[in-house]
């Protein structure tokens, strides 16, 4: 009887745990960490205890940091997988190759796939990454603890090996471009599924990410326009800050 309770208490408290991650991801994807108390966190996740996230995280900025760690471990071993299979077979051999590496391991990260996608894992954690970057850039870097980009490095490196003849200034100042139209469009795109409202053809429909792909790979190989970056006086960007787990640039 005594383990079965105390199996029983286990499994219950790590049920609140995770809603508590849960509720508090969603809030924050919507309306940022500022815009969201612990008292809220702790009713939405419709804990009876007050006390409970201080009890599980201590505070909540350290339970922000590990929901930015949560979801960067898993995109940067996913997206390390995808590299490891393309250099199995002599690749990558082309940039598209490159941007589907950093594209599809950000996604589907509640392992659901496709516009049902429901649990919060997927629908509120690259949001809650975007704004967190953008609003607590300090905060976010610390959170990745230097590590968890490893992946998204590596495809940088196959990235200027395979991308047109250009100064590194202009390769990296692209890698900035990227960063940025990774993270606002699959977080528009997460808005829209999780966004059962009205129909959203455009984020639902199979073609979305192929042809997301094909517009970030024709930015990474489009022809530089002749006088740009003349006598690479620009200072080229430090590759190490390029960092996030969805690309997310920190130039």
């Amino acid at each position: 009887m005594f383990s079965y309770m105390a199996k029983t208490q286990g499994k219950e408290r790590g049920n609140a745990r995770e809603q508590i991650k849960l509720a508090a991801r969603r809030l924050f994807a919507i309306r940022g960490i500022d815009g969201v108390s612990v008292r809220e966190i702790v009713e939405a996740a419709e804990q009876k205890n007050h006390g409970s996230l201080a009890y599980y995280f201590g505070t909540k900025e350290a339970l922000v940091r590990e929901l930015v760690a949560d979801g960067a471990k898993l995109i940067d071993i996913r997206r390390n997988d995808f590299l490891d299979r393309l250099e199995a077979v002599g690749g990558p051999k082309r940039v598209r190759d490159v941007v589907e590496a950093l594209v599809y391991p950000s996604i589907g990260l509640s392992g659901k796939t496709g516009s049902g996608e429901t649990e919060e894992e997927e629908d509120t954690y690259l949001r809650f990454i975007a704004m967190l970057a953008m609003n607590h850039r300090a905060l976010f870097m610390d959170a990745l603890e230097k590590r968890w980009n490893s992946g998204y490095l590596r495809a940088l490196d196959h990235l200027r090996r395979l991308m047109p003849e250009m100064p590194a200034a202009a390769k990296n100042q692209r890698f900035v471009f990227m960063g940025g139209y990774l993270s606002a469009v699959l977080s528009m795109r997460e808005a829209a599924l999780t966004d059962a409202t009205r129909a959203h053809p455009t984020w639902a429909s199979t073609d979305m990410l192929p042809h997301f792909v094909q517009t970030l790979t024709a930015m990474l190989e489009a022809p530089l326009e002749k006088g740009l970056f003349a006598g690479a006086r620009a200072k080229a960007a430090n590759p190490r800050a390029i960092v996030g787990s969805i690309g997310m640039i920190l130039d």
